[in-house]
């Protein structure tokens, strides 16, 4: 769907699944800020107030259009998604508790049935280009890789040790991912996938998620945290390469998006020194590394990145602004 802005401007309209979310709010700020873009936000309850950030965007009032939708639903998706030239599917659940009660009900089916009712409307819809967000869980989970190679994209979770060893989040964006590719190989739909790491990063919408609960910890004490080598990524980073890879023709494939790998304990001494007055995480579990990943294929297009440091400041300064930690 094409339509002219003010200045006469021709303006493409695109489809953001979970558009109230960590990483889809920062992608619907990017996107309404270009002022390129009409986008065609899914939520589940455009009325809710914690979607109200996403109105109050710039250029929201005449650029953004939430619509009621459960990705469960294929009708509902399919009058979200019409219309639009690229859709980006950000949303997928993730267990807000462990253990997961009803993997399958919980986690695998909503996020494979979603993304291929998705993908379906994309066909249906004639969408140009999707972007699937999936995750570095879907890639790592891997104990065939050669134990002293970089992790690339070539590299996947092993669906059977995932299901053996329980990671149902893990194994839910897998196979997420792997039918998406599967999906785009039989049907001719442009399908490329981004896998991020560990997201962190200042929060647009007013809730903590998951992966920012992790800082929080660290700086509430009353949790346990754990500590191992961790790979992390800044929140507007990941908004920057969903762009990025959509806008490039040449883009194709699987991203892994990753910029900075940080001991926990290191990450937890940084905010100490800078933030003495907090209750600072004193219960501690042990874990493994995580392995090396690289993010040169991303970058190969001209993604860049921040430095830890600045990520941790600005995510810090937004929970003091949000009054998820006083001042």
């Amino acid at each position: 769907m094409e339509g002219a802005g003010a200045a006469g401007r021709t303006r493409t309209a695109v489809g953001v699944t979970g558009a109230g979310g960590f990483v889809a709010s920062w992608l619907v700020e990017r996107l309404l800020a270009g002022g390129r873009y009409v986008v065609h936000g899914t939520v589940r309850d455009p009325g809710d107030a914690k979607n109200a950030h996403l109105a109050a965007m710039d250029g929201a009032a005449d650029r953004l259009r939430l619509f009621r939708a459960d990705l469960l639903d294929y009708g509902s998706v399919l009058a979200a998604i019409a219309g639009c030239d690229g859709v980006f599917h950000v949303a997928s659940p993730v267990p807000s508790t462990y253990p997961v009660g009803d993997p399958e009900v919980e986690l695998l089916a909503p996020a494979v049935t979603g993304t291929m009712n998705v993908l379906k409307a994309c066909s249906e819809a004639k969408v140009k280009r999707v972007v699937v967000v999936s995750s570095l869980s879907a890639v790592m989970v891997n104990p065939g890789w050669p134990q002293d190679e970089v992790m690339d994209e070539a590299c996947w979770s092993d669906v059977e040790f995932c299901r053996t060893t329980q990671n149902w989040y893990c194994l839910s964006k897998t196979l997420a991912e792997l039918e998406a590719f599967d999906y785009a190989k039989r049907t001719g739909l442009d399908v490329v996938s981004v896998c991020p790491s560990l997201v962190i990063g200042p929060l647009l919408q007013s809730t903590v998620n998951a992966s920012s609960s992790i800082i929080v910890d660290c700086l509430k004490g009353d949790h346990e945290v754990k500590l191992k080598l961790r790979n992390f990524v800044d929140v507007r980073d990941v908004a920057d390469a969903l762009l990025l890879v959509y806008e490039t023709p040449e883009a194709s494939g699987r991203y892994i998006c990753d910029a900075n790998a940080r001991q926990v304990s290191d990450v937890i001494a940084l905010l100490k020194n800078w933030y003495p007055a907090y209750n600072h995480a004193t219960k501690f579990f042990q874990m493994e590394d995580e392995k090396g990943v690289s993010s040169k294929r991303l970058q190969a297009l001209g993604w860049k990145f921040r430095v830890v440091e600045e990520t941790l400041r600005d995510t810090i300064d937004s929970y003091k602004a949000a009054g998820i930690l006083k001042n």
